[in-house]
């Protein structure tokens, strides 16, 4: 049974999140505030830890950056902020993934089961022998492994939040056909938060921008104006 710890100071986040995990078959640790959460993670760890960005006595990012002096332990932030500034900086601090409020209590315990999978090791079979990798998603340079969330393009790799590892999924599982935004909306979300179309668009654009960063001349996910995007099999 996971272990998750919860950090925010929204009680009434904290007893909804919490109820919607154990129903998960996890077990769950709260903290009300930073400080308190660095000594129970220090003695206690989790498997996995959420925090909120804006808390009393200590933030979630000075958390991270605190709890990756000595632990390299899976975490995502929540945040009521709209500053991509805070978000690229939790991140490049260690997060590994980032949702904003208000959120879908069905996509953050997807996109914990989705990191704790990528985190664990491969576990042997009954007959003591490790299981083999599923099959990768490969379309030309790129390579996309949804057990271990791994994405590389032409061998470099590519780290995505999960957010646009299935918005890319989506778009390459069928090369040369147009997703509408609606239908990545649906591939990422779920019919219980609402997502406007420019979220969609600032995926897509910091998807590129990933991209680009190992691949100048990167150009496989073209924009139909109007309709959607789609992937192109180079």
């Amino acid at each position: 049974m996971p272990t998750i710890a919860l950090v925010d100071d929204d009680r009434n986040i904290l007893t909804s999140v919490s109820m919607a995990l154990e129903a998960e078959g996890f077990h769950v640790q709260t903290y009300t505030d930073g400080a308190s959460a660095l000594a129970g993670l220090q003695t206690a760890p989790p498997d996995i830890a959420v925090f909120d960005i804006k808390m009393p006595r200590m933030d979630g990012l000075e958390l991270l950056r605190r709890l990756r002096q000595k632990s390299e332990l899976p975490v995502i932030f929540l945040t009521s902020k709209d500053d991509e500034i805070d978000e690229l900086f939790g991140l490049k601090m260690g997060a590994d993934d980032y949702i904003k409020k208000p959120f879908s209590q069905r996509l953050l315990v997807e996109r914990v089961k989705a990191i704790l999978r990528r985190s664990a090791p491969p576990k042997p079979g009954a007959d003591g022998q490790v299981a083999p990798p599923a099959a990768l998603l490969e379309r030309g340079k790129l390579a996309m492994d949804p057990d271990r969330h791994a994405c590389t393009w032409d061998g470099d790799e590519v780290t995505l939040t999960v957010t646009e590892f299935l918005i890319l999924q989506a778009l390459a599982q069928r090369p040369g056909y147009v997703k509408s935004r609606d239908q990545l909306m649906d591939a990422a979300y779920d019919d219980q938060v609402y997502v406007d179309d420019r979220t969609i668009d600032s995926h897509i654009k910091r998807l590129r921008k990933k991209f680009k960063q190992v691949d100048d001349s990167f150009d496989a996910i073209e924009t139909l104006y109007g309709v959607g995007y789609k992937f192109k099999e180079s």
